[in-house]
Order: structure tokens, then sequence, then C-alpha cells
């Protein structure tokens, strides 16, 4: 019987093994990629590797909605998984108010805007330091997202 398997060919493990993994403020990054290419709301990327030792960075988005919320969360999920990331904890995914998408060193949440502004996560790390990050204009928030 011929061997039809190519000779040099890799299992999926071990081809997310040999691709160098990203580092977290490139998965950061990647993560508020996808986030903006679903029209997440005002992005904002702390660094707290000088303030807590369970994480680096946490992105904070929002969405308009609820269904917006959980496809900001599973493009951000998909765009990670794509770079061999798999989040290590995910919470409140498909209630549409808030999702948690904690991937170790990156933590991503994702709110429904009203809900965001009502947790205000950013006063909780306000001596973080904010990374530097375009905002594209249709990623700011309006009065009428804050129904």
């Amino acid at each position: 019987m011929r061997n039809t398997q190519p000779q040099n060919s890799m299992t999926y493990i071990e081809q997310a093994n040999a691709r160098p993994r990203l580092g977290a403020l490139e998965a950061a990054h990647l993560a508020l990629g996808a986030a903006l290419d679903t029209k997440a709301l005002e992005p904002v990327l702390l660094d707290v590797r000088a303030l807590c030792s369970y994480t680096e960075y946490i992105l904070l988005v929002s969405g308009r909605s609820d269904r917006q919320v959980d496809a900001i969360a599973d493009s951000v999920s998909l765009a990670l998984k794509a770079h061999g990331r798999r989040p290590l904890g995910v919470e409140g995914v498909s209630s549409g108010q808030w999702a948690l998408l904690d991937f170790g060193d990156v933590v991503i949440h994702v709110f429904m805007h009203p809900m965001r502004l009502h947790y205000d996560l950013e006063s909780l790390w306000h001596e973080a330091p904010r990374v530097a990050i375009e905002v594209p204009a249709d990623a700011r928030a309006t009065p009428d997202d804050l129904y």
C-alpha cells in the first residue's frame, strides 16, 4: 500500500507550535483590529503589567446592540484563534450585554455601550497607562449610543 501523505506534512498542533507565538501587545492589537472590523466603539487599550499579575493588557470596547456585542466577541476570538491563541476563559458570551475573553496575557471586555458606562472599568484602572491606538471616527460613540 502506498503512503499518500506528503513526507514533510505536520499536524495542526505541530503547525501551531511551529508558528511564532504572538506577544501580548501584538495579540492585543490583533484583537483591536478584529473589534474595529466589527464596528466596535470607543476602544481603550490599557497596559496593566505594573499593576496586576494575571494579565498584561486589557482591551475595552463597546457595541451598539446585543447582536453586535456577540459579533465583536466572535470576531476577536476567531482572529486570535487563527494565530494559535485560544481563550483560557470566556464569560457572558451570548448574553449580549457583556463578554469577557481571557487569553491570559490579554483580557478583552466587550460591553453594550450603556453597560460599559455603568461599570466604568476605565475608572477602576485609572492608574494604568493607555496604549496609544488609532481610533477611527466611526468608532467614536455618539449621544445616540448612550440610550
